[in-house]
């Protein structure tokens, strides 16, 4: 049988619209997580006074989520359609943990909105849509949530349906990447089993849509990138980067280096869902072992190269940016915390360029003095320690980032020029 290929799955959407229930939920369908499993998480769950939420604990395996009902970390797990070998990458939806549904979406090859049909669109569903478009997720599946709760009403779905579709042409997405399907999360509608409540919707289930998105382009031949997500220290093993190939390939005994500092090592072993492998390619969420780099060398944010051609540390660098979300004005001087890839790193904005029309990208106003929630803009930055950031036309998945200040993130952006340090 042919290896299939591999798919990076993210769920977005406000908190309590029902991502982890739906992540559950499809976990369970497929056949991925087993009924005792499910029937130990109901108990729980009855026990907590949390009735509904068994198929959330699913995903929520920590303790802590679990006593509060909220998702905190990213948690991997997989799943097949007839096609494709699907990973989902569960983002929270509770605002202070936008950062890590940051991580979580630029490494994600499609996503799924979750709206619910009750409520409709909400701040973070428009913060999450804004984002997945930034950071360069091309096919979105909207799945409106919770119609059992709205008694499988036809119309009101149609006008949920209607307001997701203006906010993602809104944002820039074509509606043909879009897929829009109604379900129960909890009930099972639409997920596996077409729904006998809605005869009304002839279209795909969840499954369907799923293994009939277009085909993923992976960056195979361009050289190695593979930015740290995080560095465990396992005893008898030593140090242990995880992290997910962006660009190229990563093999077995193969010399890299890592960026910023230009330290030199090998690859000693990589593994992946805890099997060994040979090689890692574009889109593998890995683990891996090296040679030479001691337990200081390397950490979260790094970006682990090929030594022929290594990532663009920058001096300084141009980016277009939007501002989500700020309470004041962002002005040359301002110095907040940009996310970049896996790397977190204070930079001062030195330059606002222009500001744009976020819509239509037309020039507003050549050097204005300072920009603010729902602006567009071109700004010259310097980031105040080294760190790898490369050029959206050369490596996109390594362009992207978010400006987080206060608890929250203002702003997300593209780099589209950089001047490498000396």
């Amino acid at each position: 049988m042919a290896e299939k290929e591999h798919v990076n799955l993210v769920t977005i959407g406000h908190i309590d619209h029902g991502k982890s229930t739906l992540v559950g939920r499809l976990l369970f369908d497929t056949g991925a997580i087993r009924e005792e499993t499910l029937r130990k998480l109901k108990e729980e769950a009855k026990e907590k006074k949390k009735e509904t939420f068994e198929f959330a604990f699913v995903m929520d395996k920590l303790k802590e989520e679990r006593e509060r009902g909220v998702t905190i970390d990213l948690a991997f797990k997989e799943f097949n359609t007839q096609k494709y070998y699907y990973t989902i990458i569960d983002a929270p939806g509770h605002r202070d943990f936008i950062k890590n549904m940051i991580v979580g979406t630029s490494q994600a090859d499609i996503a799924i909105l979750v709206v619910s049909a009750k409520e409709g669109i909400q701040e973070q569903t428009k913060e999450h849509a804004y984002l997945a478009k930034i950071l360069g997720i091309g096919q979105m599946i909207v799945a409106i949530n919770k119609m059992d709760v709205v008694n499988y009403d036809e119309s009101r779905y149609k006008e949920v349906k209607g307001d997701v579709e203006n906010l993602l042409r809104g944002v820039g997405y074509k509606l043909e990447d879009v897929k829009v399907l109604p379900i129960s999360a909890y009930k099972g509608d639409n997920i596996v089993k077409k729904s006998e409540n809605m005869s009304w919707y002839t279209g795909q289930t969840l499954i369907e849509a799923l293994d009939d998105i277009k085909p993923i382009t992976r960056p195979m031949d361009k050289p190695l990138r593979l930015p740290i997500q995080d560095v465990y220290s396992i005893t008898g093993v030593g140090t242990v980067p995880v992290g997910r190939v962006e660009t190229g390939v990563m093999k077995q005994n193969q010399a890299v280096i890592i960026m910023p500092a230009g330290i030199k090592a090998e690859i000693k072993s990589i593994e992946m869902h805890h099997q060994p492998l040979q090689e890692a390619k574009a889109g593998d969420n890995i683990g891996f072992n090296l040679r030479g780099v001691g337990k200081g060398d390397i950490k979260k944010g790094d970006v682990v190269c090929d030594p022929s051609n290594p990532a663009t540390v920058a001096e300084e660098f141009t980016a277009q940016i939007i501002v989500l979300n700020h309470p004041t004005v962002i002005a040359p001087g301002y110095t907040p915390v940009f996310h970049i890839h896996t790397a977190q790193v204070t930079c001062t904005i030195t330059e606002i360029i222009k500001k744009m029309d976020p819509k239509t990208g037309q020039v507003v106003q050549e050097k204005p003095e300072y920009i603010k929630t729902g602006d567009a803009a071109v700004i010259k930055v310097k980031p105040t320690k080294p760190v790898v950031i490369e050029k959206q036309s050369d490596f996109p998945q390594l362009a992207r980032f978010a400006i987080r200040d206060m608890g929250q993130t203002v702003a997300a952006g593209v780099c589209i020029d950089v001047v490498p340090k000396k």
